[in-house]
């Protein structure tokens, strides 16, 4: 992995936010990394989060790059015959994080060709239906029939989709507690 840190303070530091010219403004890039990290380690990081002081705000820039980190987990198994559980991993392709003057992180991420699935607009495809117009289309279908049918599928394949990893999450439970069961 490669790390690169700066911390700068004073005048120069005032070009990137006014209150990095008091606390200071720290970077970090933070490039090809991997790492395991068991899920003990992370539960057991609130008591050195909490502190009685209130911190002073350090306006922050750190960059996240082609980043990997396993999180397995160490618990005790409830069931001794259980598989356990599969270990989550987490790829980052390139995020930042920000810490401005009011002392909120902002977390973004690299923008690229994105194209967002097609949803329809504000309310449900039924409370938009626009009246049909009496031009027959192929197939008997009115025209103005086939975008409001589009819409229409659209939320039953999302809702179905939505279904089905409800299933596989119950599956997944009832799994947990009985390995050998089949549905």
């Amino acid at each position: 992995p490669a790390v690169c840190l700066r911390f700068e303070l004073g005048p120069a530091a005032a070009l990137r936010s006014p209150l990095a010219l008091q606390n200071g403004f720290l970077q970090l890039l933070l490039h090809t990394y991997a790492a395991e990290l068991l899920m003990s380690f992370l539960t057991n990081l609130g008591p050195f989060l909490e502190d009685e002081i209130i911190p002073e705000v350090i306006p922050m820039e750190i960059e996240v790059v082609d980043a990997k980190i396993t999180l397995k987990d160490d618990s005790p198994q409830l069931y001794p015959t259980s598989p356990g559980p599969v270990p989550v991993t987490l790829a980052v392709d390139h995020v930042v994080v920000r810490r401005r003057d009011d002392g909120v992180f902002y977390l973004t991420g690299w923008q690229q060709a994105w194209v967002p699935l097609p949803c329809s607009p504000s309310g449900s495809p039924r409370e938009q239906k626009a009246p049909l117009e009496s031009v027959p289309a192929a197939g008997g279908l009115q025209l103005q029939q086939v975008p409001e049918l589009q819409r229409e599928l659209q939320a039953v394949r999302m809702a179905l989709a939505e279904a089905n990893l409800d299933k596989a999450r119950l599956l997944q439970e009832v799994r947990k507690y009985n390995p050998l069961f089949q549905l």
